[in-house]
């Protein structure tokens, strides 16, 4: 069962690592280019803003972005800004998300996000606990998979190869981690691949962060994921 309260207890000690780890950058750190491909540190710091409001907009039934057009526009805008704005904007969202987080309401309600995709109001802390942490990673400063809670890996993994279960473009997978624990993914039929190897290397391939090169499979090259 789903722990919204505590989730948002994790949201919150998260942002504060980041946050205190950009609190060491200078102006020139926030134009660096991140880890994903075309952003700058700033674009990841003003996409987490925008996303924590984002979110609220969620779990008050309105559309998460007026569209994926002015979503992309409002990061753009954003980007350049130099750190003490682009901080006080992700501390500032952060506790207008905890404050709509904490407010009474029904978590058992479906909520719709991003693309029409649907889900128990439950969860939303725990997918801005995976947007903070997996964007602390793609800032490139230290910060690595292997410094994840187990706790999170742990179900972001399972997040992750949900996603991927019963998709069309996925051949059939067992995803078998370093404590022997085994996830199915991919298609429902054929013989399935079982991809082995460390948690941190099975999430960074799964997200899309590594390229799995840390990863084994029972025979045949490890196949290749669609975009989330």
């Amino acid at each position: 069962m789903i722990d919204h309260a505590r989730d948002l207890e994790s949201v919150r000690d998260a942002t504060e690592r980041l946050l205190n780890a950009a609190a060491a950058w200078d102006n020139a750190a926030v134009a660096e280019p991140s880890r994903l491909p075309g952003w700058s540190r700033g674009h990841i710091l003003a996409h987490l803003a925008r996303n924590a409001d984002a979110l609220v907009n969620v779990l008050a039934g309105r559309p998460m972005y007026v569209s994926g057009a002015a979503r992309d526009a409002d990061i753009e805008r954003d980007a350049p800004r130099p750190l003490n704005v682009q901080v006080t904007d992700v501390r500032e969202s952060a506790a207008r998300f905890q404050e709509a987080g904490t407010a009474p309401a029904d978590w058992s309600r479906t909520v719709e996000l991003r693309g029409g995709v649907t889900d128990t109001a439950a969860m939303v802390p725990f997918r801005r606990w995976i947007e903070v942490e997996l964007h602390h990673v793609d800032l490139g400063i230290g910060y690595e998979l292997e410094d994840l809670s187990a706790e999170f890996t742990r179900r972001e993994i399972d997040f992750l190869t949900s996603r991927f279960l019963g998709h069309p473009d996925v051949p059939a997978l067992v995803i078998e981690e370093d404590d022997k624990r085994r996830i199915p993914s991919g298609r429902r039929e054929g013989e399935p691949v079982i991809v082995t190897g460390r948690q941190a290397d099975l999430l960074g391939w799964l997200s899309g962060r590594r390229d799995g090169s840390g990863l084994s499979t029972d025979g045949g090259p490890l196949p290749e994921l669609p975009p989330l």
